[in-house]
């Protein structure tokens, strides 16, 4: 009788012992902490679905950190914690990925996790103006008609920001010499998207080449925006980065931004996604 009693009560501890185990590991799994990097002009569309997202799954947190995409690509490479990366232009997910063209990865560097990355968004390439328009620019001809003459202040994003990248391009397609616009005082810089946004806000320059999301959020005033031919298309690829403690929880949050639901928060901005 003792034998018996004995052997239950071990087998009793032993359930224990394995059903604790696995709540454990249920807990470990249920309970997530996602680190989302992405590019700045993401900023309001991003924090609105995270925070729907959280409030359905209350077992994630969601911790953002927008900035340009080349700031953002090298806190990757330099170690920062990130389990989605979201850039605003492939160059800066390419210079991460093993996968794209060598000419572009230059370092050979190995982020991003194999067959997570895929095109989610597609922006454009707006000029907007402050209120009122007082230089009265009404087309990309106006703002090369008012850069060659000296008429008019530009502000563009600098040279490591896709913005600033697109900008650079649309330059390029009108004959314009950007060094010597900028030494003229034609040219102001922004370090991201938001900087040069706000710099029209604030009508400290006479417009400014943002992307149309970003006019949209600040009530800007969208006098053109560029073609294909201008500057290329402006598409936004994501991708589960190699080192993420989390990539199922990773994948889950991407397939809710592929959803309908964020759909009709993107274009509610002017995104277009991807399908």
């Amino acid at each position: 009788m003792k034998k018996a009693l004995f052997m239950l009560m071990s087998l009793c501890m032993t359930l224990g012992l394995i059903t604790g185990c696995n709540n454990k590991k249920e807990d470990s799994a249920e309970n997530s902490e996602l680190i989302v990097l992405a590019a700045a002009s993401m900023t309001e569309t991003l924090t609105e679905l995270g925070n729907a997202y959280m409030a359905d799954h209350p077992e994630v947190n969601i911790q953002f950190n927008f900035d340009s995409s080349g700031t953002l690509k090298t806190q990757i490479e330099e170690g920062a914690d990130c389990d989605i990366f979201i850039s605003a232009g492939q160059k800066q997910m390419n210079q991460l990925d093993i996968s794209a063209d060598a000419e572009i990865n230059t370092d050979g560097l190995d982020f991003v996790l194999e067959d997570t990355r895929f095109n989610i968004l597609e922006n454009k390439v707006a000029l907007a103006v402050p209120e009122g328009n007082p230089a009265n620019i009404q087309s990309y001809d106006d703002l090369k008609k008012g850069l060659t003459d000296g008429t008019i202040m530009l502000a563009m994003g600098n040279s490591d920001v896709p913005a600033g990248q697109y900008t650079q391009k649309i330059l390029d397609y009108f004959g314009l010499d950007e060094e010597a616009l900028a030494a003229s005082g034609c040219i102001t810089y922004g370090s991201n998207v938001k900087e040069v946004t706000s710099q029209v806000s604030e009508a400290a320059v006479d417009c400014g080449i943002i992307y149309a999301t970003d006019a949209y959020s600040a009530g800007l005033t969208i006098v053109d925006t560029a073609t294909a031919d201008m500057c290329g298309q402006v598409i936004y690829p994501a991708a589960i980065i190699k080192t993420s403690e989390n990539p199922d929880a990773a994948r889950a949050f991407l397939d809710y931004l592929t959803s309908s639901d964020a759909d009709a928060v993107f274009e509610s901005v002017g995104f277009t996604p991807i399908k």
